[in-house]
């Protein structure tokens, strides 16, 4: 089933395609939840959330090419994740600027080395204000003018945070590498 004709039967209520939507796209957005809250009860739970949203709002989805109904999801679920970070007020934790300024500004080391499973472990590890500006830039690939309207803070901040959150992934990448030397 197409895309399109996917969204189509979804829109009309057809159990089946609401279905095999699930089955389609739950691996990727339990993934995309994982990356933002860091832990896999609370990425299961906005998994949940996040498909009766989609249920209930898939008539303002339009078609707008092949991967455009994959992009919808990944909307819907980041705000269904960045809901849940904001009504804990998690948004906020971070590091000191002590703590960061410790960290190096030498070269990127060559994670190729390390398995997306250990890479993803780092992005999960990161304070919760630094990982949702990492995974909204990076993987939503947001610019800092929407992250800053949508998380209520100002462009610098979460160009900032973005830094010390590739800063940190750079240390722990470095001695992940040195271990396995």
């Amino acid at each position: 089933m197409t895309e399109t004709e996917l969204a189509d039967r979804c829109k009309t209520g057809d159990n089946l395609a609401r279905k095999e939507l699930y089955e389609r796209f739950a691996e990727r957005m339990l993934c995309l939840c994982y990356r933002y809250t860091g832990d896999g009860e609370t990425a299961h739970d906005l998994l949940h959330d996040g498909f009766l949203k989609v249920y209930s709002s898939i008539s303002s989805f339009t078609y707008r090419g092949e991967g455009s109904l994959r992009a919808w999801l990944s909307r819907v679920f980041a705000n269904v994740s960045l809901e849940y970070l904001r009504h804990r007020d998690l948004l906020r934790d971070g590091m000191s600027l002590e703590e960061v300024s410790d960290l190096t500004d030498e070269p990127e080391p060559d994670a190729s080395a390390l398995s997306m499973e250990v890479l993803m472990k780092f992005v999960a590890e990161l304070p919760p204000g630094y990982r949702t500006v990492f995974n909204l830039y990076v993987f939503e690939r947001w610019s800092h003018k929407e992250i800053a309207q949508s998380l209520h803070i100002n462009e610098a901040s979460s160009a900032s945070q973005l830094n010390r959150a590739r800063r940190l992934l750079i240390t722990r990448i470095k001695e992940q590498l040195k271990k396995t030397e």
